[in-house]
Order: C-alpha cells, then structure tokens, then sequence
C-alpha cells in the first residue's frame, strides 16, 4: 500500500526512469553554452563593426572629383560585346601640392602639375585576361583647344599629352582620349608622390631589377646593376628616373615602369597580403589617402571589380606601349603609329591582341520583319574600294527601291565589306538599308541626323532587292565591281607578361 501524502490525497509517483528525467532537468553547461555563444556573437557584431568603421574611414579617405561636365556630349558609343567591359584611366600626377608632394624631385621648367604616368587599363568582360596600356607623356596628338568640351574635333589642334592634364585636369584628358581613340572611359583614378611611395612601403617593398648601375643627380638615386628592394622614396625615384638612362627618353622610363608594376603585381599576388587583415588595412588606407576618382568609383566599385578579377591570372595581364614614332616637329617628342589603332579597336571590341574579330559579335540585319519602308529612308553612299563609279552605281541601286540618296563620294581607308551607320533612333531606318548589302556590319555614329550612311569597302557585295521595296523598276545591271580584300598583315604589338621575370 503507498504511503499517504501530508497533504492528503494520493502520494506523486514518478516511474519514468531516471536517465528520461534527467534530459529535461537543467544542466550545468547550459550556462556556459550560452556564454560562448553570447561571446561569439558579440564577437561578430564587434567585428562588424570593425569592418564598417575600416570601410568609412577608408572611403572618406578618396579625394572625389565630377568631370563630367568636361567631357562633352559626343562621347564613344559601346560595342555590343563590351558592354560588361570596364576601362580605368589610371594617372599618376607630378603636382607637388599636398603634404609631402613638395620634396620629390626637381619642379619641371614648365609650371603646373602633368600627368607624369598615364595608363589606359581594360578589363575584359569576362573578367578572364586583362590589357594595361602606357601612354607616352610626350605624345604629340589631337586636343580641345583650351579644353573646350564643345569644341568640334575637326578643331582640336595638336598638343603635348601630358599638357591636357596641366591645363584641364582629368576631364581634358579623358575627352582627348576619347576623341582619339574611340575607346569609352568608364572611371579614373590619379595617385600623387606620397600616395605612390605610401603604397610600396605597405608593401613592404618593391624588388627591381637593373642591368646598369644607376647615379641619378635629380634624385639622389645610387643603385648597384642587379637586383634590389626598394622602400618607397628609392621607388619613386626609380620610376621617374629617365636623364641618367639609356637614352634619356620617356619611352625608356615606361619600360622601367612597366617592369615595376610587373613586381608589385607578382608581390601582391604571392604575398600573404590579401590573408592578413592589418597588413591589408595598411595598404588600402596609403592607397586611399591620396587617391583620387571620378564619384562613381568609390571603394564599393573597386571592391566588386577586385572580386571580379581575382580569377585572372598574371599571364593573363599584358602591358604594353602605345606604337610610336618621332615627332618630325620636334624629336623630342613622339606621335602615334598608325599601328596604334590595332590596341584601340581590340578595346572597343574587347578582343586580345591578335584575335581575329568575332562575326557574331558584329551587328547585323535581324531576320525580323522591316518596319520603315525605303521611301522613308534618305541615304548616304562613300567608296572606299578604288573601284570608279561603284558610290554612283550603288546609289541608282537604292534609288531603284525607293530610297533617296542624298549624295556619293569617296572615302579614305575603309574597312572591308559594307558598314551601314546611322545615329541613335534611326535603328529601324538602317536595317531597311542594310538589308540590301549580304553580310553588311550596323554600327551606330554621331553627327548623322536622320540620314543613314553606307560605306563600301574591298569585297562589299553588291545590293540586292530589299523585301519592302518601293515600286516595280528594274535595278541597274552592275559594272562596278568592289575589289576583294588585300592580305590582311596584322603589325606586332610588343607586349609584357605581368608574370615575366622583372629582369628580362
């Protein structure tokens, strides 16, 4: 019989086994999981923290600057395919205000601050290779006079590259740039003295490598021939070297540069900069502090780029010279080879040097149905072939179908086949025109109005009956014939491996 309860009624009987019960009673280590856990999170919230600090403080660091207004409204349009693509003006600025700036060097006679460095960087939009491309300080080329972003380019006049800097700051440059190379500027960045040797020393040092012994008067720079680590202010100093050099030019200097940036790019990559957080730290605030960028390209953009990249490796990142030549005015100075337009339409096309164009990639007629009829299209015709009368020939051809053919004439070094441009909201017009030359390339352009050009080049086709004609008048019997193309003899483009051995 149970035992009664003092209370009265029946006694409590608990026959769940002693193991069961234990699971629910409270435990010591429950308090002490819930102080790990309260540490870990804390932990993370101060760590965020951290990091959201660090990422203030190394934004407000950036020197922000809009240059748009200096740029103009007749800037590069994009090919298709390099839509994704991204090209960075990276300028290294010889002024000598700011802290620190004021004790590097001798002041150039010509007053003012130059962009010393000037490098044309575009990453590809696979984010798989990318091109880094040095532009000759000395560089003799077209410009906006007095840096006009309104003035038309059958104005500019001819100027010292580096001056564009000088007189109109990084908006000039860019809209030089531009208008000589067709390449679109998507963002800038300039880095002054102190910013540069800020960033080696966080690097712990630069090795270079120098096949002569170098006494640098301007500088004070004394190197032995070999290798060396330099600390930033050597650095500096080794990158504007050039009188005491070979032969004294720029051109030699951007070797020498080149070869540097090699170096840096090699120690960043091997190093375990990227692994440890202070070190890291320490060198994105040198590279900050006198850092300066277009509003758009804040620390947020770089990061985003950084990640895009970071898949690409060194033999995948080529630098190379813009080809030149002497200035014939003055041989001090340089001008650009025509070769040069090799290193800007690969950019524009976003291809590596030496690839052959991708057919695909070039706009053509749809196979949709065409919604503006001939009769509504005023036409434009240029030979660029040699061949007499062919501009005449394939304007009777269109006139034939209905269009108006405003005017006909010649045009200088074309490109193979027929390129049919036409400006923003005349897409429709021109794949009616397009339609009547197999094979024919779209391209947009400026300046056009309302009216569509063709332009024949060697091996263009000739026109054919579009399927929204205009009337029922026989085309012309053809007697013009376009020449096929000529071998095509691609020039070479010397180019560095960011993984080549700093001394070669």
């Amino acid at each position: 019989m149970d035992d009664a309860d003092p209370r009265g009624g029946t006694p409590d009987r608990d026959d769940t086994p002693l193991r069961r019960r234990d699971l629910h009673r409270p435990t010591a280590t429950h308090p002490r999981r819930r102080r790990v856990l309260l540490a870990v999170l804390a932990f993370a919230v101060v760590l965020g923290l951290v990091a959201g600090v660090a990422f203030w403080r190394l934004s407000g660091n950036i020197n922000r600057v809009d240059v748009s207004g200096a740029l103009g409204t007749d800037r590069p349009t994009r090919a298709p395919q390099a839509a994704e693509a991204v090209n960075l003006l990276l300028v290294g600025s010889d002024t000598r205000e700011g802290e620190g700036n004021d004790e590097y060097g001798m002041p150039e006679a010509d007053p003012g601050q130059h962009s010393d460095t000037n490098l044309l960087v575009h990453l590809s939009a696979d984010r798989e290779w990318a091109m880094v491309v040095s532009i000759p300080r000395d560089s003799m080329v077209p410009a906006p006079p007095d840096c006009s972003p309104t003035a038309p380019q059958e104005e500019w006049t001819v100027k010292q590259w580096n001056w564009n800097y000088r007189d109109g700051g990084t908006g000039c440059l860019i809209r030089t740039l531009e208008g000589n190379t067709g390449v679109f500027v998507d963002h800038f960045a300039v880095v002054d003295f102190r910013g540069f040797q800020d960033m080696v020393d966080a690097l712990g040092g630069v090795e270079v490598c120098t096949t002569q012994p170098i006494t640098d008067q301007d500088s004070g720079l004394q190197l032995a021939a070999g290798t060396h680590v330099l600390e930033g202010e050597q650095a500096l100093a080794y990158v504007r070297t050039r009188k005491s050099l070979g032969d004294g030019s720029d051109l030699g200097r951007i070797e020498r540069q080149q070869a540097f940036l090699s170096s840096v790019a090699q120690e960043a990559t091997s190093s375990e900069l990227l692994f440890q957080p202070t070190r890291l730290y320490g060198f994105l605030d040198a590279a900050t502090r006198s850092l300066t960028t277009d509003p758009e390209f804040g620390l947020g953009t770089m990061r985003d780029l950084a990640e895009s990249v970071r898949g690409i490796g060194l033999d995948n990142v080529e630098f190379l010279t813009v080809p030149n030549e002497p200035y014939p005015a003055d041989t001090n100075r340089v001008q650009w080879q025509e070769s040069a337009d090799v290193i800007w339409e690969a950019i524009r096309e976003d291809r590596r040097i030496g690839e052959e164009p991708d057919p695909a990639a070039s706009p053509t007629p749809s196979e949709e149905p065409l919604t503006v009829s001939p009769d509504e299209v005023t036409v434009e015709v240029l030979n660029g072939t040699g061949a007499p009368g062919l501009a005449g020939q394939t304007g009777d051809f269109l006139a034939a179908q209905g269009f108006t053919v405003a005017s006909t004439g010649n045009a200088v070094d074309a490109a193979d086949g027929t390129l049919v441009e036409y400006s923003v909201g005349q897409e429709e017009a021109a794949r009616t025109v397009a339609a009547a030359f197999p094979g024919a390339t779209l391209e947009e352009a400026d300046g056009l109005g309302e009216n569509v050009r063709v332009t024949l080049g060697p091996g263009s086709a000739t026109p054919v009956e579009v399927p929204n004609r205009v009337g029922d008048e026989p085309l012309p019997t053809p007697t013009a014939v376009a020449p096929s193309p000529g071998p095509s003899a691609s020039p070479t483009i010397e180019a560095r491996a960011a993984d080549e051995d700093i001394c070669s």
